[in-house]
């Protein structure tokens, strides 16, 4: 069975499209940017944008779907960030 990869701007259609389709494994989104304002430390991760998106950065998991939600290098209105990164994700993929 072929590992599936799904690219999606936003990652709120993870919750409101994706899982009808069961044989999609992961998923990649941006969108969020963090809201180029946060705390990203190890033991504590927030932003005001986890008011408007359930999953805004990093990775989930629903049953056997993953979705990984990148903070991205852009930004819109306010040319900077504080607290989170712009952030570019590499992804190693190995056959189980």
């Amino acid at each position: 069975m072929p590992f599936k990869i799904l690219l999606s701007h936003d990652p709120s259609h993870w919750d409101e499209q994706v899982h009808a389709y069961e044989d999609i494994d992961l998923t990649l989104s941006g969108h969020t940017h963090g809201m180029q304002f946060g705390v990203n430390l190890p033991f504590l991760k927030w932003s005001p944008v986890q008011y408007a998106y359930k999953q805004w950065a990093g990775l989930y998991q629903r049953g056997r779907q993953y979705l990984y939600v990148n903070a991205g290098l852009g930004f819109i209105g306010y040319h900077g960030r504080v607290g989170f990164l712009p952030e570019i994700t590499v992804f190693e993929l190995r056959r189980a």
